[in-house]
């Protein structure tokens, strides 16, 4: 359909300020006018939309889901464009190739991976591609050592073609390598700002966890950030620093106070996710976290590990299971308000660590939908985004609708602005942006994914477009629709 019209809303554009009671008329993947009342026009499909609120779409800088099952998930959440860079993936022209391919539902990218460039150079294994590759990657030591001068130079070198295929970033996961040498990092962050690209960092361990790490990880970020002018995001903050949030959070806004461009991202949940063969779920390192190896439960099986010996086997057979780890619990008080105060920090955007859906078998794509019985993965991949709608607006009033969006959707899409010429038209509802639109009932979005029911949609998104196409009418997921596209890196 060329024209479509979304008629009495609430209309949020968080780019120029504009809340009201509105009239959105599309044209060809793109916004064409927002207007008190839009006129008639011939042949365009009217859809009422009074009572709720039409906002652009989500922008999810942390998805590693990747997959038809996932982006379907992540659609009901109100997602329009999901985003691997933390990790990405390598080879860049592999992983935007495959994914074109198959067809997306919603659009899609990756940054260049700092892991995947190591591993080939330090550890002679060449990345394929995929998350299930990526995963087995990070229990295997030899790629997370300090390297030579001239390995150095030769995975600099990688990530620079990766850039130049597209990247839209670079994805540094520091954490799963945190005792390597903290001038490599800067040499990673000397490399962003000659390319005018950002870094994507999950941090190295921080003090209060292990007093022997080179650097704080946090404090590592202000300090590179200071010192090379590197745009640099902090991946989930509130999964890396835990209890210590708050003191963490200081210490980036010290920096951000100061001038360094630093970006920060947080989800609504007490519980994170990565492979069991992580270098910081090493059982003599679980202690320092105040946790146990019951904390963590393994996706696939749901086998909560039993004791230190189970957990040494695990890493040692299957190192690249997903797993889920609690850190904070969030019935209690004190550690839901942490939770609220990452989400609450000053420009903190949302964004999901979305994780594959994984079967018993296996496997992690389906082309059903409903999803097969079986899929598990972490809550935050199904309702990150309804989540932190119901906590931040509904339950706690801490943000508005404007703020909302600003948070899920302005502010990722502007950490790409100069990298992703693409990524400019999003994050706004204005006249000449895309048409990634959703359509949410502002009393009853919610997040239904529970950590034993992990693939529950969320409910409340009613609308939603990408580039002018509806993926979800009325609430129900079209399965034929495939509108998502590419969003890469100018080459560099």
């Amino acid at each position: 359909m060329s024209d479509l019209v979304l008629r009495g809303g609430r209309v949020v554009d968080p780019g120029s300020g504009h809340d009201a009671v509105a009239d959105v008329h599309v044209r060809d993947g793109r916004v064409l006018e927002v207007a008190s009342a839009v006129g008639p026009v011939a042949g365009a499909t009217e859809v009422d939309v009074a009572g709720l609120v039409v906002g652009p779409g989500f922008v999810d800088l942390h998805s590693h889901v990747n997959s038809v099952a996932g982006h379907r998930l992540q659609a009901l959440d109100g997602v329009t464009t999901a985003l691997d860079l933390e990790s990405g993936l390598m080879p860049l022209r592999r992983a935007y190739a495959e994914a074109a391919a198959e067809g997306r539902p919603l659009n899609y990218g990756f940054s260049a991976s700092w892991a995947g460039a190591r591993a080939r150079v330090l550890a002679g294994i060449e990345p394929d591609a995929s998350r299930t590759g990526m995963l087995a990657v990070l229990g295997e030591p030899r790629w997370q050592a300090t390297s030579t001068p001239e390995q150095l130079g030769r995975w600099l070198g990688v990530l620079e073609d990766e850039l130049a295929d597209g990247g839209l970033g670079i994805g540094v996961l520091m954490g799963y390598a945190p005792y390597s040498d903290p001038a490599e990092f800067v040499a990673v962050a000397r490399l962003a700002a000659r390319a005018a690209v950002p870094t994507f960092t999950h941090v190295r361990e921080i003090v209060e966890a292990d007093p022997s790490i080179p650097v704080d990880g946090s404090e590592e970020i202000a300090i590179v950030a200071a010192e090379t002018g590197a745009a640099m995001h902090h991946c989930h903050v509130n999964s890396t620093s835990r209890r210590h949030v708050d003191r963490v959070l200081a210490t980036l806004d010290k920096a951000r106070a100061a001038g360094s461009r630093i970006t920060v991202e947080a989800y609504p949940y007490g519980a994170g996710s990565t492979g069991i063969g992580a270098f910081f779920l090493e059982p003599d390192r679980l202690a320092r976290w105040g946790m146990r190896p019951s904390d963590i439960t393994i996706v696939r099986t749901g086998e909560r590990v039993a004791d230190e010996a189970r957990l040494r086997e695990l890493r040692a057979t299957d190192p690249g299971a997903a797993c889920v780890l609690a850190y904070l619990d969030e019935d209690k008080a004190v550690d839901r308000e942490l939770l609220l105060h990452s989400l609450a920090f000053p420009d903190s955007v949302v964004a999901s660590d979305a994780m594959p859906v994984v079967w018993p078998d296996g496997t992690s794509e389906s082309f059903e939908w409903p999803l097969p019985a079986g899929g598990s993965t972490h809550p935050r991949t199904a309702g990150t985004f309804a989540k932190s709608l119901r906590l931040m607006v509904r339950e706690t009033a801490t943000w508005t609708w404007s703020e909302a969006f600003r948070r899920c959707s302005y502010l990722p899409a502007r950490v790409l602005d100069e990298v992703a010429p693409a990524m400019r038209p999003k994050g706004r509802l204005a006249p000449g942006a895309d048409a990634d639109i959703v359509v949410v009932d502002p009393e009853a979005v919610t997040d239904n994914a529970t950590y034993f029911d992990s693939v529950r949609p969320s409910t409340g998104v009613r609308h939603l477009l990408v580039g002018g196409t509806p993926v979800v009418r009325d609430g129900v997921l079209d399965t034929t629709a495939f509108p998502g596209r590419p969003v890469r890196g100018e080459p560099r």
